[in-house]
């Protein structure tokens, strides 16, 4: 297996399935993901948020509030591209990435387009995307309960989709975060499971996470570290602490979310992170190689 490090261009955005999760597990905890609001404006004006998370180090791009069944442009800032890059798997060839989005729970709270349904689901399959977060935004009022049933839908709709679940916060239904949440999401067939960093959602212990990311692991799934409280704003200092943090708890994947400034996270810190979890080598890698998402030789 060809570690996600090592892959870039066409070759890491058209990873899927198993193929995409076991790059992610080969690389040993140096896997950044970046969350992007899909409407939200640019930083920027002619270069999409998508575009700057990808040139300062993601790996993996996910969406949130995006619509799986739009067939146009997904995020803000490349209207006027010819041609424009349609749906996922046109984003993902511009980038040279693997994109995703969340889903969150079909619940009175969740507008229509962004469930966990079944169609939303095989939409998001069919336009391209790699892998669906199932998640919940703040003050959704989403248990683990409705997030494990969400997952059953889609691995049940989708299933060559990487499905990774959890909560990034408490989302509006405060819950004990421990091994108790990966059994219910591991249970209902999730990839992987989302554990709030320590530092990040009060209470939650370096002790905690490493056993949700133990018992994820030991099951053969990934564990995903989420920042998901605005830190991903924070300065960068902050954010060095989160990411050895991580590395200590023993996650697989990164996630920074979509909150640090207008719908993204602030880019420095995407940089940041990434030299404190794979430096610079790595990072300047994938950076300077993100080009090579336009060339197929």
């Amino acid at each position: 297996m060809t570690r996600l490090l090592d892959r870039f261009g066409y070759g890491l955005a058209a990873l899927r399935g198993d193929e995409l999760r076991d790059a992610v597990r080969a690389s040993e905890g140096r896997t950044l993901l970046a969350e992007v609001v899909a409407p939200a404006a640019p930083l920027q004006a002619g270069t999409a948020n998508a575009e700057l998370a990808a040139a300062f180090g993601a790996d993996l791009v996910c969406l949130n509030l995006a619509d799986p069944s739009a067939d146009g442009v997904l995020v803000a800032g490349l209207e006027l591209l010819d041609p424009p890059p349609r749906g996922f798997h046109g984003l993902a060839r511009l980038l040279g990435r693997p994109v995703g989005l969340n889903l969150e729970p079909a619940l009175e709270s969740v507008p229509d387009e962004h469930r966990a349904t079944e169609p939303n689901a095989r939409a998001a399959a069919d336009g391209g995307a790699a892998f669906v977060v199932v998640t919940a935004n703040p003050g959704r009022g989403a248990t683990v309960a409705d997030l494990a049933a969400a997952v059953e839908t889609v691995r049940r709709s989708a299933p060559d989709l990487v499905c990774l679940a959890g909560k990034m916060h408490h989302a509006g239904a405060e819950e004990p975060i421990g091994v108790g949440v990966a059994e219910a999401l591991l249970e209902a067939d999730a990839h992987g499971v989302l554990v709030p960093l320590p530092g990040t959602v009060p209470g939650v212990s370096e002790d905690a996470a490493r056993s949700v990311t133990t018992r994820v692991r030991a099951a053969g799934g990934l564990a995903v570290g989420a920042v998901g409280t605005s830190q991903e704003g924070a300065d960068v200092t902050t954010i060095r602490q989160l990411a050895v943090t991580a590395k200590r708890v023993g996650v697989d994947v990164h996630h920074l979310g979509d909150a640090g400034l207008g719908g993204v996270a602030a880019p420095e810190n995407l940089y940041a992170y990434g030299v404190a979890v794979r430096g610079v080598r790595h990072t300047w890698n994938r950076m300077a190689r993100g080009v090579r998402g336009s060339w197929r030789g």
